[in-house]
C-alpha cells in the first residue's frame, strides 16, 4: 500500500505542468506558440530567460522531490528508481492535461542526479558535448538518454540502469518527432529563431 502511494505520489507530482503555469504569468498558453511544448526551452522562447530557468528548475524538482520523499520513507532502492520512473511519465503523460505533457528530460535529470550522481554526471557531460558540436537540443537530449543507462551499468548500478532504460525509452519516444526533422535537416538549432526541442 505504501509502495502504490509512493508510486501514483510521485506520478501526480510529475504531472503539474509547472511550463504551462508560468507560461500563463507571463499571459502565454505555451501550448499553442513555438513547438507546443511545456518544458523549459519553449517556455524560455516564448516567455523569457528567467521563466524558462524558472521552468527547468521545477521540471528538475518534480523528478528529485519523489526520490527524496521515497529515500526518507525508507523504501528499497528499487522502488526509489521507481518512483523517479513515475515522476518522468508524469510529467510526459500528465492526468491534468489529458496526457499530452512534455518530454522528460528536465524531470529524469533531477530524478537521477539522485539516483546516480555521477551516471548523471557524464550523461550531463555528454549532453553538453553534443549541444556544443550540433546547436541542436533534441538531439543533445537525445544522445544523453542514451548515455545514462550505459553510465549506469557501466558502474555496476543495475536497478539505476534498468530505470534509465525506461525514462531513455520515454525520452527518444516522446523526441520522434524531433528525431525525424533531424533526419530530414530542419529541426531548428540554438540560437535560431524559436529554436527548440
Amino acid at each position: 500500500m505504501i509502495d502504490a502511494t509512493l508510486l501514483l505520489g510521485a506520478y501526480l507530482v510529475g504531472s503539474v505542468p509547472f511550463g504551462l503555469l508560468i507560461g500563463r504569468l507571463r499571459g502565454v498558453d505555451v501550448r499553442r506558440v513555438g513547438s507546443g511544448n511545456i518544458g523549459a526551452t519553449n517556455v524560455m522562447r516564448t516567455g523569457g530567460k528567467l521563466a524558462g530557468l524558472v521552468t527547468l528548475c521545477l521540471d528538475a524538482a518534480k523528478g528529485g522531490v519523489p526520490v527524496l520523499v521515497a529515500r526518507q520513507a525508507g523504501a528499497a532502492p528499487e522502488l526509489q528508481v521507481a518512483a523517479g520512473v513515475a515522476a518522468v511519465i508524469g510529467h510526459c503523460y500528465p492526468i491534468y492535461l489529458r496526457l499530452r505533457g512534455g518530454r522528460g528530460v528536465a524531470t529524469a535529470t533531477g530524478a537521477f542526479a539522485l539516483l546516480s550522481p555521477a551516471a548523471m554526471g557524464i550523461a550531463a557531460v555528454v549532453f553538453a558535448a553534443v549541444l556544443g558540436v550540433t546547436r541542436i537540443v533534441s538531439a543533445a537530449s537525445c544522445v544523453a538518454a542514451l548515455a545514462l543507462p550505459v553510465a549506469a551499468f557501466a558502474r555496476g548500478e543495475a536497478t539505476v540502469g534498468l530505470g534509465a532504460i525506461s525514462v531513455s525509452a520515454i525520452v527518444l519516444w516522446r523526441h520522434r518527432g524531433n528525431l525525424g526533422r533531424i533526419r530530414a535537416g530542419t529541426e531548428r538549432r540554438l540560437g535560431d529563431p524559436e529554436a527548440g526541442r
